[in-house]
């Protein structure tokens, strides 16, 4: 799979997309992920690449011209399945979406900042939408960073165990069982003894139903959906 991020502020993604599974799966050749700056293609002499919007609103715009110009670069190079904006505005990010989108060969994002890009590019260039949260961040840079980690850890050879990540949150529409590990026992605070019987059909049963009652109790919700 191929990443590429157009930012105005590319030092904004540089550390959450050089560490941990991200990292190791662009070491591994699994995903390469380019980050591209905006202004590389502004035509205005000083690199702008914002503009004051019509009607008066307070607040600065992004301009069509570089950032079109720099997805026609890119498109010119290879095809995108997908050409990602992230807006507070967009389609909630859920785990469904991820999981598609991490069947993709290639996928461009742009990354909004100011009060966002022309809607003109949104009408006729941009093929979906996404956000991560009812909210207003700076700019698309940190919801650029959480979709690219979210899907990078669902591509084969990203993670040590593959099976790990279909045994996460979100994955069945119910929230992961609570999880253990060594000591069994500590400050008298116990592991459920299920999880040590090796009975692991008794242990699985039971791994079920703590999934359903944690997600009753804590995203009912989703528990309603799901049902």
């Amino acid at each position: 799979m191929r990443i590429d991020i157009l930012t105005v502020v590319p030092k904004l993604l540089k550390s959450p997309l050089s560490d941990s599974i991200v990292q190791r799966a662009q070491d591994n050749e699994v995903v390469e992920i380019h980050v591209h700056d905006i202004r590389k293609w502004s035509t205005d002499k000083h690199k702008k690449v914002d503009d004051e919007p019509f009607g008066g609103i307070p607040g600065m715009v992004m301009t069509i011209q570089p950032i079109l110009d720099a997805i026609n670069e890119l498109r010119s190079e290879r095809s995108y399945d997908e050409i990602i904006y992230l807006t507070p505005d967009g389609e909630t990010l859920k785990q469904g979406r991820v999981n598609q989108l991490s069947l993709a060969n290639n996928l461009l994002m742009v990354c909004g900042h100011y009060k966002g890009i022309d809607q003109r590019l949104r009408d006729h260039v941009i093929t979906m939408e996404l956000s991560i949260g009812d909210y207003v961040l700076s700019g698309g840079e940190l919801a650029a960073a959480v979709l690219t980690d979210a899907i990078v850890r669902l591509l084969p050879g990203a993670i040590g165990d593959e099976q790990s990540a279909l045994t996460d949150s979100f994955q069945d529409q119910l929230l992961a069982p609570p999880v253990y590990t060594r000591p069994a026992n500590y400050n008298g605070w116990e592991v459920p003894e299920i999880l040590r019987s090796g009975d692991h059909a008794a242990i699985q049963n039971w791994m079920e139903q703590q999934a359903i009652e944690r997600t009753k109790s804590k995203r009912p919700d989703l528990f309603e959906k799901d049902s």
